[in-house]
């Protein structure tokens, strides 16, 4: 092998893990028929092309937030609540212990 191929066979598909779960869960979604491609490919190109710069798997996860509100699976405020509990529990977790929602 090359240097190049074996560099190449040794980069991570994925720079940080909720890389890769935001993609499963895109894939999974898909998979079980609460989209399509067309419409999540839509929905990705419109975040990529929107006003915001952000990041690849930030135009990904936003355009998995967009879409999942669309179709009904919930509400943005529900959303914003979770996404809000997570990052609390996230500041108060010692590093390397699992994160827990409280009640």
């Amino acid at each position: 092998m090359t240097g190049e191929t074996a560099n190449s066979l040794d980069a991570r598909p994925f720079e940080e893990p909720w890389h890769a779960q935001a993609f499963a869960m895109v894939v999974h979604l898909e998979a079980q028929n609460a989209f399509t491609w067309p419409e999540w490919t839509e929905a990705l190109a419109a975040e990529i092309h929107g006003p915001e710069q952000r990041d690849y798997y930030e135009h990904w996860l936003a355009a998995l937030e967009t879409l999942i509100t669309a179709k009904g699976f919930t509400d943005r405020a529900a959303l914003e609540a979770t996404k809000s509990a997570w990052q609390k529990a996230a500041q108060r977790t010692p590093h390397g212990q699992p994160l827990r929602l409280e009640r």
